[in-house]
């Protein structure tokens, strides 16, 4: 089976917009999920309600891949899967280590996911000694020193970097020098990397904190003239949880595991 690092997806020379790769993965959840339950055709209303999306945005999303589905029939949910498997190079093997082997770390490599998606989570590397063979989620930790050995012997071009975020940036210069391309950080900081490297930032902070102030908003849109907000005790916990997501260690995957985990 090929790996990533012998072969790259053809969107970008393909010319399909940016925005439009970042929804393929939501068009290829939904029909997933109808290809579980066996349906064989979905219009594209159907799918645009279930991605999130409006059928306009969607059948100019599609035009890219050359799919126009048929008039009064809609799209095959099965081709569909595999042509959009197929531009996001789902339909091949890629290996990726997980640095930073935490209460985040840990979660990641649980999460049942991947594997379906076309990723393979082919090491796990953490900074501390105490946990180097400690197993999670079925493969044993390995320490930071082996980092560099492991991207190599494995194709590793895809690095996910779950550490505190003073250690980030140290671990992003490794992930790159060894010859990782595509980064997925979900440490609190922000990287920085040469030409040609990807980097996908998750900070669920910011996503809290975001969450907050539409809290706020709506908080306000509620009060009465004069009145005290009747839901700034609701905003104030999600923005004190936001606060306490961005503090948090993220030693000890025998931790608690955050409740968000990827879609």
């Amino acid at each position: 089976m090929a790996t990533g690092r012998t072969h790259r997806p053809a969107t970008r020379s393909r010319g399909i917009p940016e925005a439009t790769v970042a929804r393929l993965p939501l068009y290829l959840r939904a029909l997933t999920a109808l290809s579980e339950r066996s349906v064989p055709t979905v219009s594209s209303e159907e799918l645009a309600a279930a991605a999130g999306v409006n059928s306009a945005k969607l059948r100019k999303d599609f035009s890219y891949l050359g799919s126009y589905g048929t008039r009064g029939v809609g799209y095959d949910v099965e081709y569909l899967v595999y042509q959009i498997s197929r531009e996001l190079g789902l339909t091949q093997d890629w290996p990726v280590v997980i640095v930073g082997i935490g209460n985040l770390g840990a979660a990641l490599a649980n999460y049942g996911g991947f594997a379906s998606r076309g990723f393979r989570v082919a090491a796990l590397i953490d900074a501390d000694p105490a946990m180097a063979g400690k197993p999670v989620a079925g493969i044993a930790v390995q320490h930071t020193d082996e980092l560099e050995h492991i991207i190599e012997s494995n194709g590793v071009s895809i690095g996910v970097i779950a550490t505190p975020a003073g250690a980030a940036q140290q671990v992003c210069d490794r992930l790159v020098a060894a010859g990782v391309t595509s980064i997925l950080n979900f440490a609190p900081t922000v990287l920085t990397v040469p030409d040609g490297v990807d980097v996908r930032k998750v900070d669920l902070s910011i996503e809290l904190q975001i969450l907050a102030f539409h809290e706020q908003r709506k908080a306000g849109e509620e009060t009465p003239e004069g009145g005290a907000p009747a839901t700034s005790g609701r905003a104030a916990a999600v923005a004190a949880a936001a606060e306490a997501a961005a503090a948090a260690d993220r030693k000890g995957p025998d931790g608690d595991v955050p409740a968000v985990m990827p879609a």
